[in-house]
């Protein structure tokens, strides 16, 4: 399969890349950066412009693009920057393919905090939206709308609802290690907020899983079977690392640090990969205490 994917060079998509070519797929990656991007993704082309692939039209799709979250503190000007990465990359993608041949399938990047803050409720593909005017669901809301054109002229697109991605070179899992290491790690604020997450590799294995089978369609949740509290991850984490769990980063410190973005760390959701699992995808590291200790193993041991 061809399979063209935006964000290719990111957390995500440089594992996703390199697994997908050792499955014998043929990559594109569509980047801005394409000097950067080549670099970084080695045996891939990289196109700036969607026209190059006129004559190359891909068969499958990929869409990971997007500002990362923790990548400003919230402002009305970075809120806008966050839901603009993704509504008009993810437009003009799909407006691309809809004035010619369109792709086998789509794999659309979403994310969990569709959902919004849920306390203890159990939430699944078939839970409801949040609620309107939260940030994070409203920003959900627009990106998945915007590949519903491609659904309705009968392409096979599936919407990925992503939870908290671990991996040590980046994402949430590298900015809180540092704490940990100084022994300085804990809970934050009260420790009862749910947090649904998932390995990497998992997620990447998912995405492949979802672009290579025929019958997977609609929305699928991206976290692991076993979301945790985040008491229970800090301890987890502190094991991990042989480091104490044991000092607690109060809501309103947090809420100084970063600002608005502190609401989602501090709520969560207890979500759970029900389609994805009733479909036959099957988790390498479903659970957390063996997830953590696959990532901190020394190089040789890791997989």
């Amino acid at each position: 399969m061809h399979v063209l994917v935006s964000g290719g060079s990111g957390f995500i998509g440089c594992d996703l890349v390199a697994q997908l070519l050792a499955r014998g797929h043929r990559v594109t990656a569509w980047t801005r950066d394409v000097v950067t991007a080549q670099d970084r993704l080695p045996g891939v082309r990289c196109v700036r412009l969607l026209d190059e692939l006129a004559t190359d039209r891909p068969d499958g799709v990929v869409n990971l693009a997007g500002e990362n979250l923790a990548a400003a503190r919230w402002t009305a000007r970075s809120k806008s920057r966050f839901v603009d990465s993704r509504t008009q990359t993810t437009r003009h993608l799909v407006n691309w393919f809809l004035q010619g041949p369109l792709p086998q399938v789509m794999v659309s990047g979403s994310a969990i905090g569709l959902y919004g803050a849920r306390n203890d409720e159990l939430v699944t593909e078939a839970s409801a939206a949040g609620r309107a005017g939260d940030f994070t669901v409203e920003l959900c809301r627009a990106w998945e709308a915007e590949v519903e054109p491609l659904a309705g002229r009968g392409a096979r697109v599936c919407w990925l609802r992503t939870g908290i991605v671990l991996e040590r070179d980046g994402g949430s899992l590298q900015a809180m290690l540092r704490p940990f290491r100084w022994s300085l790690g804990g809970p934050i604020g009260s420790g009862r907020q749910w947090m649904s997450w998932i390995h990497r590799r998992d997620l990447v294995a998912l995405i492949i899983w979802l672009l290579e089978t025929p019958t997977a369609s609609g929305v699928y949740n991206g976290t692991a079977p076993h979301p945790v509290r985040n008491r229970e991850f800090a301890r987890a984490l502190g094991r991990a690392l042989r480091r104490p769990a044991v000092l607690p980063l109060p809501a309103p410190v947090l809420r100084l640090m970063v600002g608005e973005m502190a609401d989602i760390i501090t709520t969560g959701q207890k979500v759970l990969p029900a389609r994805a699992l009733e479909q036959g995808f099957r988790f390498r590291h479903a659970d957390l205490d063996a997830a953590l200790g696959a990532i901190f193993a020394p190089p040789a041991a890791r997989n």
